[in-house]
């Protein structure tokens, strides 16, 4: 039976876009004095019950999908969303002339929020302070998911590639392979090798992360050092064995990109068949992958001790008492919402693997 106060809202992919702020009927939450802010962000997030993340993986992937499509609420670009703690989008404002201008109406807009029962408090934020409920900005230029896609597939010639690395020969250079077709082919040889073992559907999700990760930009480079196609580091990339001259080879990258999930697999899967054996075994798998992808994006140290910290797994061990009422999905991402701010655990990881979802989504067609 379903929670009483459980209640999901669906939003329209289409909405009108009228005026400057578009409020959504959300269920009333309590608070003794909504219109004063709460001092602290993560006070609201530590009162908010485990059930509550009932429908957040779903949540989070419409607004993520705004985002990366430029659709919905953010077909124009000069926008921020507000969301709650369960994902829920909550309204937006336009943006002003300048980011602090822009956080002036954020805070209104929180405290209207909060006023009117929308949320379940409100704290004011800045350019370099979180606020609740969160915001979240639609002009992100790095994630153009179309652009992506087609580097993937092969669409654009500069794109494709052949080669050689450590065992590996892909491809030649009078018939050059896709990214996608040198994906399969690195994980199905090392599988066959028994070099590695990760999960069926991994194939799918390691396309999705190299979208998210570089668009398919053979020399995309960030500001942490992270390069290639996965976006690894220069020490990862040793670790793995490749030489400074081969950080970019391609083959190189999906191939150490795999040595390192297969790394985190080992440290994830025991502690994870254990703490959720009741799960069906689908289910407990399909965690196990969402879970691989927040590793590569955070660590998975990290993720393993929201099972094996105390101070961090109360989310899990309700999680696991109470599957049946929630999707893989939620459950992994319940584990990282009700901790958030602990641990170096923030919303980027959430968002990581929500848009890797939705890249591996727009590719699905090719598995």
């Amino acid at each position: 039976m379903k929670d009483p106060m459980h209640h999901l809202f669906r939003l329209s992919r289409h909405p009108r876009r009228v005026g400057v702020l578009i409020l959504c009927c959300l269920p009333l939450l309590a608070h003794s004095n909504p219109t004063a802010p709460v001092e602290d962000w993560q006070a609201i997030i530590r009162s908010a019950p485990y059930w509550s993340s009932q429908g957040v993986y779903n949540n989070v992937l419409d607004i993520r999908r705004w985002v990366l499509e430029e659709s919905g609420y953010c077909a124009d670009p000069e926008r921020h969303l507000l969301f709650d703690h369960r994902g829920q989008f909550l309204g937006y404002t336009s943006n002003a002339e300048t980011s602090a201008e822009t956080q002036q109406r954020l805070n209104r807009l929180r405290e209207k929020l909060a006023r009117e029962g929308r949320a379940s408090g409100w704290t004011p934020g800045d350019t370099s302070t979180t606020g609740y409920p969160f915001a979240l900005g639609c002009d992100q230029p790095h994630a153009r998911l179309d652009e992506a896609r087609d580097r993937y597939l092969g669409e654009e010639p500069g794109a494709r590639l052949w080669g050689l690395w450590d065992d590996l020969d892909f491809a030649s250079q009078e018939k050059p392979g896709t990214l996608h077709e040198a994906l399969l082919y690195v994980f199905n040889t090392r599988s066959q090798q028994q070099r590695q073992s990760l999960p069926d559907e991994l194939p799918r999700y390691l396309a999705g992360m190299l979208m998210i990760e570089s668009g398919g930009r053979t020399r995309a480079h960030s500001t942490a050092d992270a390069k290639g196609v996965m976006q690894l580091t220069p020490q990862v990339l040793s670790d793995c064995g490749v030489a400074t001259r081969n950080h970019w080879h391609r083959l190189a990258q999906l191939d150490c990109a795999m040595k390192l999930m297969s790394q985190n697999a080992r440290i994830l899967e025991p502690a994870i068949n254990e703490y959720f054996a009741a799960l069906p075994t689908a289910k407990r798998q399909r965690l196990f992958t969402l879970l691989l992808i927040q590793a590569y994006h955070g660590g998975a140290t990290r993720i393993r001790r929201l099972l094996d910290d105390e101070d961090l797994n109360g989310p899990a061990r309700y999680f696991a008492d109470n599957h049946e009422r929630f999707s893989a999905g939620d459950i992994a991402f319940g584990m990282i919402f009700h901790n958030l701010g602990r641990d170096r655990l923030g919303l980027a990881s959430l968002y990581y693997v929500a848009d890797v979802e939705l890249a591996a989504q727009a590719v699905s067609s090719s598995f």
